[in-house]
């Protein structure tokens, strides 16, 4: 518990986001006129993933001058792809048929972190040089 209020204290832009995505993830979604867009659901976890884990690289950056490569993959790309399943599993068990877990929507928060880890990579070694 003591790492995650460190982790809400030193990533705050980020941990606001991972608390959108979790209220977002559990509440009913209004319909609107993008409905008729296809895969316009698909595009959205691509977009909530791809701006979150862009976040967490940015915050890291911020705080460390040099990329300990293990844990910042671990923060910025294997921690929100876990959360992603989690909560794919939550919204198909524990909704009452609300939310339904889909494969592809992990797939699109995975893509949407894999987006931002080739990012993040990037945008570390450009400022390293």
């Amino acid at each position: 518990m003591r790492y995650l209020i460190h982790l809400a204290i030193h990533y705050p832009l980020s941990s606001f986001l991972i608390v959108v995505i979790w209220f977002l993830c559990f509440c009913t979604p209004p319909h609107t006129r993008l409905n008729h867009v296809a895969f316009i659901d698909k595009w959205t976890h691509i977009a909530m993933y791809l701006l979150t884990c862009c976040t967490i690289w940015e915050e890291y950056l911020h705080r460390h001058r040099s990329v300990a490569w293990c844990k910042a993959v671990l923060l910025a790309w294997a921690a929100p792809v876990v959360m992603s399943g989690l909560i794919e599993v939550l919204q198909a068990t524990c909704t009452g048929g609300r939310r339904s877990g889909e494969w592809l929507d992990f797939a699109a928060n995975t893509t949407g972190a894999t987006l931002a880890l080739v990012i993040g990579i990037l945008r570390a070694r450009s400022r390293a040089k």
